[in-house]
């Protein structure tokens, strides 16, 4: 069973959009903090996240008081969560419920034993840097918790739109292409094919990957379909024009046409996309769908890598941090041996500390032992003159013009 949770404002409105009858058998879940986004929502299961702190108004766009509430309602959204193989997660990231309570309720998924994947958008530059950190906070928890996240940059879409479009299309296309990466994976998994992609796959590519993915959605008809689908990939802005293909180290392929589909035009397509990643592994599917009468539908996710996070997992946990830390730095300081004391300086210490150092006064006075360190040059400043204040050199440190002892 595949279970599609809508989290926040932009999350519950884009579950909405999503067409019941295509998504048939889905479970569909809303949750919010604000109870008006619930109310006019047609998700069969609405669960609103409230205190009486927040007096029905929200979080305040504050992510924390969205964890918050999560975190004192885990066993709800685990028990939503119950019974699903699949949990897709649709969020809008930047704000306070969204950025909040999905990674919460990402955890509580995974503990129910589901395939956890999360679709999420960045916002827009022009939306502040406020919404842009707290996007990139939450974007790093979904990583470290979730199967996978695919993930839009709302920025990227202005590759797409012209001069004329206006805010209300601005959205409804981010939207539409996050729906689109949300039904390649569900006819992956749902529809027969040419190609079946069964669960095990699915599991055996991202389960705990904790990868962030990028995607793309393109379509073309005619004689030539499969080669102008593969050129539409590689130029897409989403894709970075095809970049994101060639960094990425593991790629989901959903091919979807009509009953004309042939096994050559698959086996074309898969074949210039190898080319692209070759180093990636690639789980691919075709799906016929008889609606799409000489047209063919190309959907791919690709999880980018990751070589810092890579290197933290794969580095030896037996050595201390504080080493780790240490040979990472430069190396330009060394550390001076302990300095060495007389006889008598050592009698002088001991005497001290079993008096119990509570008198520094009547103690002997202790000398001042000289570190062996290194001269340092002064460079440019070596011939330069001292600088000389009634009669003291101001350029040697205080405690040893004046004698005093540090220790």
């Amino acid at each position: 069973m595949i279970k599609i949770f809508g989290v926040g404002s932009a999350g519950v409105s884009l579950l909405d959009a999503l067409n019941g009858e295509e998504f048939a058998g889905a479970g569909f879940v809303a949750i919010n903090t604000d109870a008006s986004p619930l109310a006019a929502s047609s998700a069969t299961v609405k669960i609103h996240l409230e205190t009486k702190l927040m007096r029905g108004l929200g979080t305040g766009g504050d992510p924390e008081r969205g964890r918050a509430i999560a975190e004192e309602q885990f066993s709800t959204l685990k028990t939503a969560s119950e019974g699903a193989d699949v949990v897709l997660i649709v969020a809008g990231l930047g704000g306070g419920a969204g950025s909040g309570i999905s990674p919460v309720l990402a955890r509580a998924a995974k503990e129910t034993g589901a395939l956890v994947l999360v679709f999420a958008t960045l916002p827009f530059l022009c939306e502040g840097n406020r919404r842009q950190q707290q996007a990139q906070q939450s974007l790093e928890q979904l990583k470290s918790v979730a199967d996978g996240v695919v993930c839009l940059t709302n920025q990227k879409v202005f590759k797409l739109i012209d001069e004329n479009t206006s805010v209300l299309d601005t959205f409804r296309i981010t939207g539409g292409l996050l729906i689109e990466g949300i039904r390649g994976v569900w006819q992956l998994l749902t529809r027969p094919g040419l190609i079946q992609i069964h669960f095990d796959d699915l599991c055996a590519l991202v389960r705990d990957r904790h990868s962030e993915s990028v995607f793309a959605s393109v379509e073309a008809a005619g004689a030539g379909r499969s080669r102008e689908v593969v050129e539409k990939l590689l130029a897409h802005p989403l894709l970075d024009e095809g970049r994101a293909l060639a960094e990425s180290d593991a790629v989901l392929v959903s091919l979807v046409g009509g009953k004309d589909l042939t096994m050559a035009e698959v086996n074309r397509v898969m074949e210039q996309i190898s080319r692209q990643c070759e180093r990636a592994e690639i789980i691919m599917g075709a799906v016929m769908d008889a609606t799409l009468k000489n047209r063919l539908s190309v959907t791919v996710i690709a999880a980018r890598h990751n070589p810092v996070a890579k290197t933290e997992m794969t580095g030896d946990s037996s050595e201390p941090s504080a080493a780790r830390g240490a040979t990472s730095r430069s190396g330009v300081r060394s550390i001076p041996p302990a300095p060495s004391f007389t006889a008598e300086q050592r009698e002088q210490m001991v005497a001290r500390h079993s008096s119990g150092g509570r008198s520094r006064r009547n103690s002997s006075k202790m000398l001042q032992a000289q570190l062996p360190l290194a001269i340092v040059s002064k460079g440019r400043f070596d011939k330069s003159e001292p600088t000389i204040h009634k009669g003291e050199d101001l350029d040697i440190p205080t405690y040893i013009r004046r004698g005093v002892a540090l220790n």
